[in-house]
């Protein structure tokens, strides 16, 4: 690698970009789009209370994407969502509570691309925004979904819940970027008993992916019906490991020691795979308000198939490359450091998969995700590195512009060019601005420049331009 193609990652350390977060009377919106409830129900005594004392929380919401491919033969495409959702939370009674959640995603149709096989399959980024099952089958756009239904119950310091839900993990997250979030069919168990320390179970039947109306297996693959997230291992098809496949997860974080997050997580799929994450992150004061935090992920992929057929690559078709194409096993190391105060963060991160298969993620807790991945890259295919930097800014919080913040991300992705399933090497610029205006509404702008390395012309162009704009009102 080119050492001079680091340049990019200093100049931008030094340039603009900790993005602003969304708070109304109600809510709080993150900058990972996820919706943390700040005003909950108060607890009632009496049943016929459970109701009258809920509370309702609104949103509505638009996503507008355009993909413009520099390889004049791939098809630009564009979509938007248009919608929002209504949740609903009952006020506790004996430590008993229900959550129901109604999203819908309209698609305009001078914004879509034709609902024929070709057009749905062009689209990208934007096909969040509607159903490619439902609409190849139907014609028509546009979703309607029972997103959360849960029952919860809260006893000292924990909580369980019993139905569809959001679950957060390093495996799994809502990933509520789009119109709908992912969510599990399950049931999950947040325990904080134990001081400071935060253990995390769950057993999660199905999965309801966000361009999905129904849930589905949580990683077999049969077309666009089940579980057709874009960094699914397509050689696990339901003919090969079913169609009744369940992912358990369990999680402890401790912060026992000053300044130390640290954390332990399982998940298996049984008799298919299991994956093993040790992470830390310890932050240094260095004098003021700013601070120093390294961090580092360590993954371990565990072969429970035994495959007679071969399955390390995520690609059905293109096994070159590997050295056992039967095996799931592998590894995954990320580094990063953080510099930051109350109004700028910048970081730097590094990502190498083990040369042996590809790590499996579909569900939405993306392997490298905090270290190195940017929008809309899959960079944990085997035997790829990935050096990145990313800068934030809070221009809001510095006393400049009221509600704007802004971040960006430089990463030069280096696959394996002996992987003919892989794409080529890549250089990825990425840009989010957010502007929030009042209490209740935020505009964001996101943008991808994404450049294609490869000069030996044997892999396809993969360079392309991503625009991204969206709103959000709660009420």
């Amino acid at each position: 690698m080119n050492l001079l193609k680091l340049i990019p990652l200093s100049l931008l350390g030094l340039s603009s970009l900790s993005q602003a977060t969304l708070v109304s009377e109600k809510i709080t919106l993150k900058p990972s789009m996820v919706v943390k409830y700040t005003q909950l129900p108060s607890s009632v005594n009496s049943l016929s209370d459970i109701f009258k004392e809920g509370m309702f929380y609104g949103r509505l919401r638009s996503n507008m994407f355009r993909w413009d491919w520099n390889d004049e033969a791939s098809l630009d495409n564009k979509a938007m969502g248009v919608g929002g959702s209504l949740v609903y939370k009952t006020a506790p009674y004996s430590g008993w509570s229900s959550t129901i959640g109604l999203y819908t995603s309209q698609n305009p149709a001078w914004h879509n691309e034709n609902p024929d096989l070709d057009g749905l399959s062009s689209v990208k980024a934007g096909k969040d925004t509607f159903s490619r099952y439902d609409t190849e089958k139907t014609g028509n756009f546009g979703m309607n979904v029972l997103g959360q239904a849960y029952l919860q119950y809260d006893i000292a310091k924990s909580s369980i819940y019993i139905g569809r839900q959001m679950f957060a993990s390093v495996y799994t997250k809502s990933n509520d970027t789009k119109m709908i979030p992912n969510t599990f069919d399950g049931i999950s168990a947040t325990i904080k008993d134990i001081p400071k320390t935060t253990i995390k179970l769950a057993y999660l039947a199905k999965q309801k992916l966000r361009d999905h109306t129904v849930a589905h297996d949580v990683l077999a693959v049969n077309g666009w019906e089940e579980n057709d997230d874009s960094a699914i291992n397509k050689n696990l098809t339901v003919d090969r490991i079913g169609n009744n496949n369940s992912l358990s997860i369990a999680s402890i974080t401790n912060k026992s020691i000053k300044n130390l997050k640290a954390n332990v997580s399982y998940a298996i799929v049984p008799d298919v795979v299991s994956n093993l994450t040790l992470e830390s992150h310890y932050t240094i004061p260095v004098g003021g308000d700013w601070k120093v935090a390294p961090g580092i992920r360590y993954m371990q992929q565990f072969d429970n198939l035994g495959a007679s057929y071969d399955v390390a690559s995520l690609k059905s078709d293109a096994m070159t490359g590997y050295t056992n194409k039967t095996s799931l096993d592998t590894s995954l190391l990320a580094v990063r450091i953080d510099i930051k105060n109350d109004v700028f963060m910048t970081r730097f991160g590094y990502s190498k998969i083990a040369d042996k298969a590809d790590i499996i993620a579909p569900w939405r807790g993306f392997a490298t995700g905090g270290f190195t991945r940017a929008m809309a890259q899959y960079n944990w295919y085997a035997n790829t590195a990935t050096y990145m930097a990313r800068a934030d800014y809070n221009f809001d919080k510095a006393g400049i512009i009221p509600g704007f913040s802004i971040m960006a991300r430089y990463a030069i992705q280096d696959f394996d060019d002996t992987k003919a399933g892989v794409q080529a090497d890549t250089n990825i610029l990425h840009i989010d601005a957010r502007q929030n205006i009042g209490k209740n509404l935020e505009a964001k702008v996101r943008l991808g420049f994404i450049s294609d390395e490869d000069t030996s012309g044997v892999k396809n162009d993969v360079s392309y331009n991503e625009y991204r704009f969206e709103l959000n009102y709660f009420f």
